[in-house]
């Protein structure tokens, strides 16, 4: 009768325990909302004597994004080792979507964006806080990835203080068609993989056109002419929450980007385009209604999230190609 009664005291504990961590899942997998980029670089201008000047705002959103992601419910959780987090998946892999794109931005800044011409030196705060923000987002250990991202912040600050000061200040951001267009070039990639990625939830045959236009054109190692993809059950939602943290990011990004380069896109009458882009990726963002991502057949009787979120990117992708072209002209 004692077993039986301490069996069941054990029970109660767990299943007490199993809920209480499955409350705190579910407050810690709430995904920030988008904000006002113009405005809150304003008023972190404002609140520290500073002035608003070209690149002051992307850098202010490239901050604001890193420090969203930790400090939303549960703080950065992707390398966390004990319940509940160590059992959550899809924020880790919405915080993974955030920081490609948070390290594409980064790096963008350091080799183009802070720089006139490829001979010039880098910004030494900037050489610094882009290889922090690329610290292995699942380490642990010392030094965590909290603490290189930290760190990060910390360079950031000095490179938006510094080049808020136009009397002292030496660090520039140049707002320059061909700066941005190497960065959209970037951003197209990671957009184009990850719709192929959401595009194989439902299985599919592919043709190799790896070395389509060159018939001189020669890879490494031998690969099929046609192969089938699908995505691991276990992968499907990793892979929707990567894009939709990733669309997220970008959706400020880009943003920023209206505002620091407002005179680049108005001479290229493409400011309507990018407004464009950010539309089709608000789409992303909207409320999931359902409690799990669905991964019905193509045209099954059960939804597919997958392939949802993979139309939104590839017409924003298909749009982003369009914008960079459209900076290419003279």
């Amino acid at each position: 009768m004692q077993r039986f009664l301490t069996a069941r005291w054990i029970f109660a504990f767990v299943t007490i325990l199993f809920f209480i961590f499955w409350l705190i899942s579910v407050y810690w997998s709430s995904e920030p909302d988008l904000f006002n980029v113009r405005a809150e670089a304003q008023s972190h201008a404002q609140q520290n004597g500073e002035k608003v000047v070209t690149g002051y705002t992307t850098t202010h959103t490239l901050i604001k994004v890193i420090e969203q992601l930790m400090d939303k419910p549960g703080g950065y959780l992707s390398n966390d080792v004990i319940p509940p987090s160590v059992m959550m998946d899809n924020m880790p892999s919405w915080e993974f979507g955030v920081l490609e794109m948070s390290r594409d931005l980064a790096l963008a800044m350091r080799k183009d964006f802070s720089r006139s011409q490829s001979q010039s030196k880098e910004n030494p705060q900037l050489i610094k806080a882009q290889p922090a923000v690329n610290m292995n987002h699942l380490r642990w250990w010392l030094p965590s990835a909290e603490s290189m991202y930290t760190d990060a912040l910390q360079e950031l600050y000095l490179y938006r203080t510094d080049l808020a000061d136009r009397s002292q200040g030496e660090a520039q951001f140049y707002s320059r068609a061909d700066n941005l267009r190497d960065w959209l070039k970037q951003v197209e990639k990671r957009l184009g993989s990850m719709s192929q990625k959401l595009s194989a939830s439902v299985g599919q045959e592919t043709l190799n056109t790896d070395l389509a236009g060159d018939p001189d054109a020669q890879s490494s190692t031998p690969v099929p002419s046609q192969s089938y993809e699908k995505t691991s059950w276990w992968k499907t939602d990793d892979n929707f929450y990567e894009a939709r943290g990733a669309s997220w990011a970008l959706i400020h990004f880009l943003k920023a980007v209206e505002v620091d380069f407002a005179d680049v896109l108005e001479k290229k009458n493409a400011t309507v385009s990018l407004r464009q882009i950010i539309r089709e990726l608000e789409y992303t963002q909207q409320t999931i209604w359902s409690p799990m991502v669905l991964n019905g057949s193509g045209l099954g009787m059960l939804a597919n999230h997958s392939l949802v979120m993979a139309n939104y990117i590839s017409r924003a992708n298909a749009a982003l190609i369009e914008l960079s072209e459209l900076l290419n002209q003279g």
